[in-house]
């Protein structure tokens, strides 16, 4: 206890050494803690409480208002206010009594998967392509990096036009060959088909330019000497180019995981999750709960603290899976 004691004003000279010290970091980064403690941590601690209680658009307020003759407002106490439930929203949901959680989780993760891979094979070729010197390659940079550069909203509805089953770009040009028109949105396959189409497009220029910024970083004479020892390109690409990218893989693997994880514009702007909601993921499932019928807000709220903890699950169980491999990420 004495120990202690005595420790405990060392400890407090040592911080206000340090603040006396660097009290310009300090106040450089107070703004950015107080925007974060706003825009972040409120709403999520918010939220997490919400999920908590049984709040809907028609119990949310705890009293009810209406205008008198006089003028002025009676209010009256609700009949049924919002009130702490527990996990009862979690019961509800994962069990299947509310929402369609397991279906939505299911085309969730087929739409992960597929986004994601072909997000990262498509952008390692077209890196590996625009890493060599060609005539024009500047050109090509910029071509292939303007999907990025377009809102995503604005791209849903282009592609929307796209898949038209009657007026789309895509069914005329299959009639000049002779296929009839599809109708893209009419079953989940296609559909899902459709919204990874949409979604890889926008999402490999990231890739690619990432992967491209990986492939610079290695070191020539890593080529040279493996060339030296007779590596043919396919020896060179497993085990020169793949390790020397393991860094930049990891990262964007794993932020390509989380936004397409999170993406709602694509298939909420395309079909609104059509056909009769055969292609909704946890997102969109979340949107509908809070903004469609009577506004369920507490079940919205549980959409995202159960999509916050699968992909903080993930996140863990995926620096784990890379330490165990030897990665220092």
């Amino acid at each position: 206890m004495t120990a202690a004691t005595a420790a405990a004003p060392q400890r407090r000279r040592g911080i206000r050494r340090t603040f006396d010290q660097h009290w310009y970091a300090w106040a450089m980064v107070a703004p950015v803690v107080i925007v974060l403690a706003v825009l972040v941590f409120y709403p999520l601690v918010n939220g997490i409480w919400l999920s908590l209680t049984n709040t809907t658009e028609a119990n949310q307020a705890a009293e009810i208002c209406v205008k008198s003759l006089g003028g002025g407002q009676v209010c009256t106490p609700s009949p049924d206010p919002a009130r702490f439930i527990g996990l009862g929203n979690y019961v509800d949901l994962i069990s299947g009594r509310v929402g369609r959680f397991w279906p939505q989780l299911e085309i969730t993760l087929i739409w992960t998967v597929g986004c994601v891979f072909f997000h990262y094979t498509i952008g390692l070729a077209l890196a590996i392509l625009l890493n060599r010197e060609f005539k024009g390659r500047t050109a090509y940079r910029i071509l292939l990096i303007l999907p990025w550069a377009v809102p995503a909203f604005v791209s849903a509805f282009a592609w929307k036009f796209i898949f038209e089953r009657d007026s789309g770009i895509l069914n005329a040009a299959l009639g000049v060959v002779g296929i009839g028109p599809i109708d893209w949105f009419a079953t989940t396959p296609t559909a899902l088909m459709a919204f990874i189409v949409v979604n890889v497009w926008l999402g490999v220029p990231f890739m690619m330019v990432a992967v491209l910024g990986g492939l610079q970083s290695i070191p020539a004479e890593l080529y040279e000497a493996s060339a030296m020892d007779g590596a043919n390109p396919w020896q060179q690409f497993v085990n020169v180019t793949l390790p020397g990218l393991r860094p930049v893989s990891a990262t964007v693997i794993l932020l390509g995981t989380i936004w397409t994880f999170n993406m709602f514009p694509i298939i909420f702007l395309v079909s609104q999750g059509g056909p009769a909601g055969g292609t909704e993921i946890l997102v969109t499932g979340a949107f509908k709960a809070a903004f469609e019928g009577i506004r369920n807000y507490s079940l919205a709220a549980t959409y995202g603290v159960v999509i916050l903890s699968i992909l903080v699950v993930y996140s863990v169980g995926y620096r784990f899976f890379l330490r165990k491999q030897g990665e220092v990420w």
